[in-house]
């Protein structure tokens, strides 16, 4: 990029940078006319088009066949992302009312309220890569529905409650479920149902056989709990992509998309990639390595916990984004989830 900067002289920056400016805007191919009257040089317009020739030779805009404007490239978003955008930062209301918005106490509930809130600043779709999971428990309770029913209520290490149902061979007093509950919470609180599966497994053999079965039972439904509630990518705001005609008018690429959203799996690995990496990292088109995303751009942050970066937090959109908004707005939220889930 540095050698490209050198290659650009200050006015040849000047006037990409104004024809990016105005394309995310108005969504035009850009006229030489309209150059001249944005970038405020006191340039011709024979000057002007032997500027834009040359961007276009370098690869940074184009010319649609319909049109005698140019618009730019994913080359020419990427140049003016790294080299000249000015960031406008939120004010202190917005912010306000992003923090608003993520005051809940459920995790599972805040990395929801995350990507609708993304989605809904934006008008693009808001994603987030929910915490990695430590798939323990920090209490458990045994409740009697039926004779031989009982309600497994869990609280994650997390702090999510999940409820299961277990069906058992025999009836159990409810002092046999309150002995069996306080010592998985005792002795294994903060455990990993593996783990608690692995050290018990010679205390089992001492157990009466019903108590052991009880134990077994809950082991199984509790580890189930927290595999199913943990969704890895949450996304918000798909339909929002439907109103934006640079992704709309091919309806191959947005069915593409869209069957990007529902596998996830793909999607995941690129927001893992992008947690490995500090602060905003930015996608523009094919940089992505996905194909469903040739038109879109993707902007992320890693989020923590106590430190430690446990997901992601992004916005996909369409290449002609602005970026100089959509950049704090997913920084911010970023800061803010890692901010509420440490202090849960």
């Amino acid at each position: 990029m540095a050698n490209e900067t050198h290659a650009l002289n200050e006015r040849a920056q000047l006037l990409l940078k104004t024809l990016v400016e105005r394309y995310i805007a108005d969504g035009q191919p850009v006229g030489s006319r309209a150059l001249s009257k944005f970038s405020g040089l006191d340039l011709s317009p024979a000057s002007i088009r032997n500027v834009m020739a040359d961007l276009e030779d370098m690869g940074f805009i184009t010319s649609p066949h319909t049109s005698a404007g140019r618009i730019p490239t994913p080359r020419g978003y990427r140049f003016f992302v790294d080299t000249l955008l000015t960031v406008k930062p939120l004010d202190r209301v917005e912010i306000n009312q992003l923090e608003g918005q993520l005051q809940v106490e459920n995790t599972q509930k805040l990395v929801a309220s995350a990507s609708h809130v993304l989605s809904e600043i934006t008008r693009f779709a808001g994603v987030v890569v929910t915490p990695r999971r430590s798939a323990g428990f920090r209490h458990i309770e045994f409740l009697r529905l039926a004779e031989k029913r009982l309600l497994l209520i869990l609280v994650t290490a997390e702090g999510d409650v999940q409820n299961r149902i277990i069906q058992t061979e025999k009836a159990y007093t409810p002092s046999e479920l309150i002995e069996a509950a306080n010592m998985l919470n005792q002795n294994f609180a903060g455990c990993t149902f593996e783990e608690i599966r692995r050290r018990i497994q010679s205390e089992l053999k001492q157990l009466r056989e019903d108590m052991s079965q009880l134990m077994a039972a809950a082991l199984a439904a509790g580890d189930q709990a927290v595999s199913d509630s943990a969704e890895d990518v949450v996304i918000s705001g798909e339909i929002n992509l439907l109103g934006i005609n640079d992704l709309s008018s091919n309806m191959s690429k947005l069915r593409d998309l869209f069957n990007l959203f529902e596998h996830r799996a793909t999607l995941l690995q690129l927001l893992d990639v992008s947690s490995r990496a500090q602060g905003v990292q930015i996608f523009i088109g094919g940089e992505a390595g996905l194909t469903p995303l040739d038109e879109c751009s993707v902007v992320t942050a890693p989020y923590e916990v106590d430190g430690k970066i446990v997901g992601t937090v992004g916005v996909i959109g369409p290449t002609r984004m602005a970026y100089e908004r959509v950049i704090p707005i997913v920084d911010i939220t970023a800061k803010l989830l890692s901010s509420a889930l440490t202090q849960r």
